[in-house]
């Protein structure tokens, strides 16, 4: 199935626009707050794991209540926007999310750090649903694009949560002192920016839609909304073979030490990171439709250096190359998803349905890419890869429309 990029009925006012234009930072300072919680629990798991004395099974398991709970949380994201704004659902998710991370630190044992996980898990979840949302409507109202920005403030906050955990570990400062500190901040953060986001009522329903149901609960699972997250999906389990496999690779496949080899994922990242701080700029130029294809090319021809080429340095160059190619392929496709809905009151609902997709292959990817490498080999499926990314490129589910081109 082919789907045109929908168009907007109308140009936003210039006030609206200004106003749009003023939010674009402060919903970009939202993913960063949301990625620095996440990030800063995940860098923190393996001490966690030995202060509960938890097994590799156990966790497993907490992990997958995490995503449970997030993936739960996000189908209820779309009604709750449409009636209250996004604004007003973030301003007490970046609340919550601090005070939750805190709470893991300070977990009593096994039983309370699980719930606390998965309590983070479902906040986590609507939070992600409902930001990328307020995004879209600054992209709505500004009439330029802003997610690759967004994106980019993710990236970094991983880098962030990264040296922040290597300074605690360096000190010997524990895991509660240092999830508490952290919630501070991010919960002052957080108290900082909600208000600056844009108002509730920029993509609050205020009078019933004749489409108002249609993407309720059990609503917007259409054919154009299916193939949008089929597409995210194949991008998250590309993306999580570079990340979780590349090292992998190289050390058992290519012989190389080990400080090489994880020099992969920090060139994928670095990779990822340089393009999405560009990849606004290049939609607003040459439209999405044109840097999508693009993007999706350079990614496989990145991801075809470092798997088939036999020289070391030449694959670490390949992942960086496709973590810069495929850097604005996941934001271009949430825009486009949202964008199918003209009035903005229900891109929540339709984010939070394309967040079940990629979700699905940020989970399932690791475990489908290692039951194929046992049959066929790492480097056989890894290079299968490359014609999946190919044709996502070339035939993805994204056509010519109002693209955010230049005028």
């Amino acid at each position: 199935m082919t789907i045109q990029d929908p168009t907007t009925p109308t140009a936003p006012a210039p006030s609206a626009a200004r106003t749009a234009r003023a939010g674009r930072w402060p919903a970009t300072a939202v993913f960063l707050l949301n990625g620095l919680t996440l990030s800063t629990y995940i860098v923190r798991l393996p001490a966690l794991k030995d202060e509960h004395h938890l097994t590799d099974g156990q966790v497993g398991t907490i992990g997958a209540l995490f995503a449970v709970a997030a993936l739960a949380s996000m189908q209820f994201v779309g009604p709750l926007v449409a009636r209250f704004g996004s604004r007003t659902m973030l301003r007490v998710s970046l609340a919550a999310m601090p005070l939750l991370l805190g709470a893991v630190g300070l977990a009593g044992g096994p039983v309370a750090f699980a719930v606390a996980v998965t309590a983070l898990g479902a906040v986590h979840g609507a939070t992600d649903a409902a930001m990328n949302a307020h995004a879209v409507t600054v992209e709505r109202l500004a009439g330029r694009p802003v997610l690759n920005g967004c994106h980019a403030a993710w990236s970094v906050s991983a880098v962030a949560a990264s040296l922040a955990a290597a300074v605690s570990a360096h000190t010997g400062v524990g895991s509660a002192t240092h999830l508490g500190v952290a919630a501070a901040v991010l919960l002052a953060g957080g108290l900082a920016v909600g208000p600056l986001l844009l108002p509730a009522a920029a993509d609050r329903r205020t009078r019933p839609s004749p489409k108002s149901g249609r993407a309720g609960l059990r609503g917007a699972w259409t054919g154009k909304v299916v193939a949008l997250g089929l597409t995210g999906t194949v991008l998250m389990v590309c993306e999580g073979a570079a990340l979780g496999w590349g090292a992998i690779f190289l050390h058992e496949g290519r012989g190389v030490s080990l400080g090489l080899a994880t020099a992969a994922v920090t060139a994928y990242t670095a990779g990822q990171t340089g393009g999405r701080l560009i990849g606004d700029r290049l939609t607003a130029r040459h439209g999405a439709t044109l840097v999508f294809r693009a993007g999706g090319l350079v990614a496989a021809c990145g991801l075809t250096a470092a798997v088939l080429v036999p020289y070391p340095p030449a694959a670490v160059a390949g992942f960086a190359v496709a973590g810069l190619g495929g850097s604005v392929l996941v934001p271009l496709v949430v825009s486009a998803v949202a964008r199918n809905d003209g009035t903005g009151h229900d891109a929540a609902t339709l984010v939070s349905r394309l967040t079940t997709f990629t979700y699905a292959g940020v989970l399932l990817g690791p475990a489908l890419i290692g039951s194929a490498a046992e049959a066929i080999g790492l480097a056989g499926t890894l290079a299968a890869l490359i014609p999946l990314l190919l044709t996502v490129a070339l035939f993805g589910p994204i056509r010519r429309g109002n693209d955010h081109s230049a005028r």
